[in-house]
This record gives C-alpha cells, sequence and structure tokens, in this order.
C-alpha cells in the first residue's frame, strides 16, 4: 500500500506552540515497519492546482508573505516560507493518496485533513485545504467535472471549511461528524452534519457514524471516498472534548472502510487533528487507521472495483 509523507518540511514554531509537529515524523517511523507499506514523499501542490479551490489573492498573499497580522492569527502560524512549501506538501500528498486509491483501491497521506482552510483565508491550522484541492483535481484529471464524490470528515471539529467550498457544488457529499460546542464555534452546513455533545462515548458516538453513513447511503452513490480520519475523537486528546476509548476509534475505522468495502469504493485517507496529552497516544490512533487501511488495501486487490471514469 502506497503511502505518502511529508514531515521533512517542517513548520519552524516556538517551543510553546501547542500543534504537534513532530507527530508526523514519529507516525511515519511507525508505518515504516507495516509490512507491504511503500513510503513516497510528496511533492508540492502547484498553483493551478491550489487555484482549483482556493481565490487567486489569497494565494499570492501566502507567496509573498504579505497576509495581514488578522489573517495570520486565524490560521494560527507565523508565515514563512517554510509554512507554504509544507502546507503545498501537504496538499501534493493528498492528491498523490487520490490518484493512487482510483488505481489500487486505497492510499495515505499521513498528513493532510486541512478541513478548516476556506477558498479564501486559513483558519484553525489549515492554510490550504487539501481534500477540496485533491477533490477538484481528481476530478479534471479524469475529465469528469460530475464525478461524485464523499468526504467523511471525522475530526473532532467541524469540516467548516470543507463544508464552504462544497456549498454549492452538487457533485460533493460532505459527511462532518464532530464535537457540537467545539471548534469552529461558527459552523457551517455540510450536506450532513451530525453535531455530538462533549464527553460522547463509544456507543453514542459509533450510532451516530452508523446512521450517518446508512444516510449518505441512501442519499447519493459515491464513486470516490476522502476519509479525514482524526485522533482528536480519543478520550485523552487535549481539544476534543470527547471520550472514544482506543477501541471506539478502532471500531470507528472499521465502520468507515467496511462502507467502501460494501460499494467497493475507491478511498483516499487523511490524518487530520490529533493533540493527545501523549503525543504517542495520538500517534498510536492514527497508526491504527493506517493499519486498517493496509487490511482494506489487501481486500481491495483480491475484489478490484473497476475504477471510475476508467
Amino acid at each position: 500500500m502506497q503511502v505518502f509523507y511529508s514531515d521533512h518540511f517542517v513548520l519552524p514554531l516556538p517551543p510553546e506552540h501547542r500543534f504537534p509537529m513532530q507527530k508526523y515524523r514519529l507516525l511515519r517511523q511507525k508505518v515504516s515497519t507495516i509490512p507491504g507499506i511503500v513510503l513516497s514523499e510528496a511533492t508540492g501542490a502547484t498553483d493551478s492546482q491550489l487555484l482549483l479551490a482556493h481565490d487567486p489573492a489569497y494565494l499570492q498573499s501566502l507567496i509573498r508573505g504579505t497576509l495581514d497580522p488578522r489573517a495570520q492569527r486565524e490560521i494560527g502560524f507565523p508565515w514563512s516560507e517554510a509554512m507554504v512549501e509544507r502546507s503545498r506538501r501537504s496538499v501534493g500528498a493528498t492528491i498523490a493518496a487520490s490518484r493512487v486509491a482510483l488505481q489500487e483501491g486505497v492510499a495515505v497521506n499521513l498528513a493532510g485533513g486541512t478541513h478548516h482552510a476556506y477558498r479564501d483565508h486559513g483558519s484553525g491550522f489549515c492554510v490550504f485545504n487539501d481534500v477540496a484541492v485533491a477533490a477538484r483535481s481528481l476530478q479534471r484529471e479524469l475529465g469528469r467535472r460530475s464525478m461524485r464524490i464523499a468526504i467523511i470528515d471525522l475530526d473532532v471539529h467541524q469540516g467548516d471549511g470543507t463544508a464552504s467550498i462544497f456549498a454549492n457544488d452538487p457533485t460533493v457529499y460532505t459527511l462532518s461528524v464532530h464535537g457540537e460546542r467545539n471548534f469552529p464555534f461558527r459552523k457551517q452546513t455540510s450536506r450532513l452534519d451530525i453535531a455530538l455533545p462533549d464527553g460522547t462515548q463509544d456507543t453514542t458516538y459509533l450510532e451516530a457514524l452508523r446512521h450517518g453513513l446508512q444516510t449518505l447511503e441512501n442519499q447519493w452513490e459515491p464513486e470516490f471516498i476522502f476519509f479525514l480520519a482524526g485522533a482528536d475523537p480519543h478520550k485523552q486528546d487535549r481539544l476534543g472534548r470527547m471520550n472514544l476509548t482506543d477501541r471506539g476509534m478502532k471500531l470507528r475505522d472499521a465502520q468507515v472502510f467496511e462502507f467502501a468495502k460494501k460499494h467497493q469504493l475507491p478511498i483516499a485517507i487523511t490524518m487530520a487533528g490529533g493533540y493527545g496529552l501523549d503525543i504517542n497516544t495520538t500517534v498510536a490512533m492514527h497508526l491504527q487507521t493506517v493499519q486498517a487501511a493496509a487490511t482494506y488495501w489487501n481486500d481491495y486487490l483480491e475484489h478490484p472495483a473497476h475504477p471510475p471514469g476508467v
């Protein structure tokens, strides 16, 4: 199974910054021990690719370093050339994963899931919206603007930027299962939003996800899935405010892969958020997602679906 990474491109942050940049390197090291994994460093997304989902003025302000202080604060990172390059690489990894998944059933970006980035501004540690860019890139490369894509966002925070970008796009179904009272405090409208209270435990979460996937199945016939597998619903996450156990997180992933298997759909996975009290817990949650993806990859190769548009 092909897995893409970009952790050699590190965003310089002050020591007290709460974003766990080192989790990407630690995760890659763990993933490298899984049999059958092929690790590849991602190339950066081009300007033309980024413009499929982002405003030209916003892109130019990032490239030139002319973002105003308020916009930088909303992103949560200080501007630097390294910030822009790392963000390009993260998007590039999701684009690469989607291309491979189309042919091989599944592929993974060990970063990505930057779902708070809007068309014209960044937010919440998200500079570019990698899944939005990759979805539009996939449609363009296949010459099928009508290709039906489902985005299953299981980060604990609502995918507000993604919902906004695809608000008027009938080809993309956005499903977000998130904390009702968590960031962002001004939510956008996904095709299907499932907002859960603080302290939600395994049984309630898994039932809500089951309902969401059943609704998706009833309302939509996707040809491709992007899965944002946030580690932050875990009970030991500093920012999550939910109470899922290790087993609950594993069963969450299993539901998504069972849905994909039932419909024989290719799936590209991004790691999205994770801010564990112990960074090793976050890495462990991401690792079990990659392990589940590897199992799905083996199943898919045994029963390959016909790639959409091919």
